[in-house]
């Protein structure tokens, strides 16, 4: 089975650590979201990872080479004319069972089942209480996928999906988006690939769901917390091998091997990277990236960037890489 992922979007809602890194290289719970995903796909007999990148795609690609060792190819999406657009540019490696991800989320399924499922086309889903910030699925008596609802009116379908999709015949999904872009069939102005598999279900393809136990957004910088709250309570917390001095470490939370905390409370739910350094600082349901100092300061529900340095009074931050904001004279 061939992987499709793709991550061509700027991430404006994560500004400004998109500024400078793309979206899914954003660190939860000491790893990237990527890599989080990525780690979904042990187990599965892979024939090929599809990446189809955009905006910053050599920091995508450059993370990629030097973490994994599956068999990779990676196309770029210069115009970000939709998802189903995103798909079609990858069309000459598309063919047979394919498993399309977005990296918005961060999900755990039961992927193991897939060859067992008889449909062609599996659309992975949540229940959710308001289902009218999201694309649903509609399903008749017999489980079928009849039609697929962007941000419905009302309540009545709960079932939304998650942005994990399994094709049993990926040739015909191309053959589906070709038509959609003849046809000139766009949402809001693109082209999504909800659409294209409303094109397959009119031809008589069938589609069923199946429930994710977990899913987790990781689209906005609160959701991003909350997203490090869950796999730091659930995955397990980690303290390396880092330089801990007279502080107090409140788990769950993850401290890597070489970030130097000095005088300071971490904790709970806290992330702190690699080459951080943390001093007379308490932090707490935060993220603080690679190389960044942090001083004399209280921290909650705050995301800081790389190498950036913060100091002084206490604060909800958002920070992006190598920003200075201090203060201690305030």
């Amino acid at each position: 089975m061939k992987v499709v992922i793709p991550l061509a979007g700027f991430g404006t809602r994560l500004r400004p650590h998109t500024y400078t890194k793309p979206k899914p290289l954003l660190n939860v719970a000491g790893k990237p979201v990527l890599g989080h995903i990525l780690d979904q796909l042990k187990g599965i007999e892979l024939d090929e990872v599809i990446f189809i990148v955009g905006y910053l795609g050599d920091q995508i690609r450059e993370y990629v080479e030097a973490n994994y060792h599956f068999p990779a190819r990676f196309f770029e999406q210069k115009e970000l004319l939709g998802q189903a657009h995103a798909i079609w540019l990858a069309r000459e490696a598309i063919a047979g069972p394919i498993l399309i991800i977005f990296v918005d989320t961060i999900f755990e399924a039961n992927l193991l089942e897939i060859p067992q499922v008889d449909a062609d086309g599996i659309l992975y889903v949540k229940e959710v209480a308001d289902p009218r910030r999201f694309g649903v699925a509609v399903t008749d008596e017999d489980g079928l996928v009849t039609q697929l609802i962007e941000k419905p009116a009302g309540f009545d379908q709960r079932m939304a999906v998650v942005g994990v999709y399994h094709i049993h015949d990926g040739a015909w999904l191309n053959r589906a988006i070709e038509q959609l872009m003849a046809e000139n069939r766009q949402t809001k102005g693109e082209f999504y690939l909800a659409d294209a598999f409303q094109v397959m279900i009119e031809q008589g393809a069938r589609f069923v769901t199946r429930q994710v136990e977990v899913w987790e957004d990781c689209g906005k910088p609160e959701t991003v917390l909350h997203t490090n709250r869950y796999l730091l309570e659930h995955n397990g917390a980690y303290v390396g091998q880092a330089r801990i001095v007279d502080s107090t470490i409140i788990q769950p939370v993850y401290i890597a091997d070489n970030a130097c905390i000095e005088g300071s409370v971490i904790g709970p739910f806290a992330t702190i990277a690699a080459g951080a350094c943390v001093q007379n600082s308490l932090i707490r349901n935060s993220i603080v990236d690679e190389d960044a100092v942090i001083g004399d300061t209280m921290l909650s529900e705050s995301l800081i960037g790389k190498g950036a340095f913060v100091r002084g009074a206490y604060r909800k931050l958002n920070v992006g890489d190598s920003s200075q904001v201090d203060f201690s004279a305030a």
